[in-house]
This record gives C-alpha cells, structure tokens and sequence, in this order.
C-alpha cells in the first residue's frame, strides 16, 4: 500500500495525459497519440518544476505498465491469419529488417550516436515503432529520455510516410496488392500503417489495401521476440565481459518474460478464432 501511495500521483499524470491524447490520436491518425503525449509531456517538463511526487509512479508506468501494454498487443495478433497472408510476405520482412538493423549499426558507429538511442531508432524503424521501443527499452536498460527521443524520430517519420506513400505508390504504378505489402513493410507504426492504406482505399474504392497492410505489419511486429531475445542475450554477455569471468550467465535473468506472455497472448486469440470466436472481441484488449 506505501508503494502504491508513492506512485499514485505519477500513475494519475500520465493517466491525465494518455486519455487526451489517445483520443486526439483517435482524431488524427496520421500523427497519432503517442506525438500528442510527447508534446504534451514537453509542455508539462517547462510546468512542473518539482517532480519529486510524481516519479515514482512515472517510472513504474513507463517500465512495467508499457511492458502490460506490450503483452496485450499480442491480442491483436492471429497466427493463423499471419501464416496465411504473412507468409508470402516473408522474404521482403526478413530482408528489410536486416537492412534496417544494419544500416541502424553502420550510422552508430560513423556518427558515434549512444548505442541505446541507435539500438532503439533501429528495432523502431525495422520492426513496429512505438511497440518495438516499449518491448527493447527495459531488455537494454534505456532510461525515458532515450525511449522519448527514439519514439520522437520514428513518428516524425511516421507522419510524412502516411502523408506521402499514398501519392508515391500512385507515381510507382503499385497494385493494391503491392501497396499493402509496400506500407506494411516500410511504416512503422500500425496506426500510420492503417492511415495510409485508408488513403489509398480512398483513392482507389474497393482496393481492401487496409486488411493486406495490416497483417504485413503484424507479421513484422513478431520480429520483436527474436530480437529482444537477442538483444537480451548479448547486454547479459557484454555485462558479464565488464564484469569480470567469475560471473555466471543466467537466461532466468536476462530472458524478458512479458515477451512469452506476449506470445501466449496471441495464441489465445488464435486458438479462440479457430474455435468461432468473433476477433473483434479481442480488439479492446
């Protein structure tokens, strides 16, 4: 209950601050909640002077409750539908994460950026934005500014390829077929994935792009638990090396397990649907 106390003034602000902009994200998916709640938070930085009440609970909240937010994404996920779909898409997945991670290391070293801001722009920009900087921030030990300043450079990106990649996939000649696949593999965020493909079924009735590009982003989106498994694995091996040869590796530590309930969440919706359970159901969660 002490605990609790102390971390209820934090819990309440970013409550104050997450309803508003969600639903502002609601408004105006193109720019989406989470760029609403880091102005917003910007402007309550310059505001707040003392913020001693508060961090407690805005440290709990950006730690355990964005990685309860990222098990619940799981929900959202229907293996069947991504083994159908996902699958032909594959190849391109695979090939352009490998790119992005490695493009995201090569700038690293030339630029001599901090590992944690280029590890998380790099897992951003190649897997799902926003969910795949909640899911590495805590297996690499990012600390808020990090987390704030990844997500701030992927959803700037985010808004100009919703803005644009309707345009563009007209200018390339893309089939509907081909620009679900093109805006499920190059945006990273699913709230700007949807955006543009609505765009483009504006443009072209009964195109059905928005189903095609959201199962493409999915599929990306399972990436997250090979990488932050790795990424779990080599902090634990770096640490060990920093550390000296008399300490001894234990998966139980590094493994991040709301990755394994992430995952057990999505076969619950999987299993459920193959049962005849409607997956709007799952759609709140």
């Amino acid at each position: 209950m002490e605990k609790m106390k102390q971390r209820l003034p934090g819990l309440l602000l970013c409550l104050v601050i997450a309803l508003p902009c969600w639903l502002l994200g609601k408004q105006f998916p193109v720019i989406g909640g989470p760029v609403f709640a880091i102005l917003a938070g910007m402007v309550l930085t310059l505001i707040l002077k003392d913020k001693t009440k508060t961090k407690e609970g805005i440290t709990y909240t950006s730690k355990k409750i964005l990685q309860y937010a990222v098990i619940l994404l799981g929900f959202g996920l229907n293996l069947s539908e991504i083994a159908k779909v996902g699958a032909q898409s594959l190849p391109i997945i695979l090939s352009t994460i490998s790119t992005s991670l490695i493009i995201a290391f090569v700038l690293c070293k030339l630029m001599k950026m901090p590992a944690n801001i280029s590890t998380l722009v790099g897992v951003g920009s190649s897997i799902c934005g926003g969910s795949a900087i909640a899911a590495t921030a805590p297996v690499i030990g990012a600390d808020d500014e990090e987390i704030a300043q990844a997500i701030s450079v992927i959803f700037l990106f985010n808004v100009i390829a919703a803005l644009i990649f309707p345009t563009l996939g007209s200018m390339l000649g893309l089939s509907n077929e081909g620009f679900g696949l093109f805006a499920g593999t190059a945006i990273n965020d699913t709230s700007s994935v949807t955006a543009a493909a609505t765009a483009w079924d504006g443009l072209h009735p009964g195109a059905n792009t928005l189903d095609i590009a959201t199962i493409v982003k999915l599929t990306r989106t399972l990436a997250i638990i090979p990488i932050t498994l790795v990424l779990a694995l080599w902090k634990s091996s770096k640490a060990k090396k920093e550390g000296g040869e008399g300490k001894a590796f234990s998966l139980k530590k590094v493994f991040p397990m709301f990755i394994l309930f992430f995952v057990l969440a999505s076969l619950v919706t999987t299993v459920c649907t193959m049962a005849g359970v409607d997956a709007s159901l799952f759609k709140p969660l």
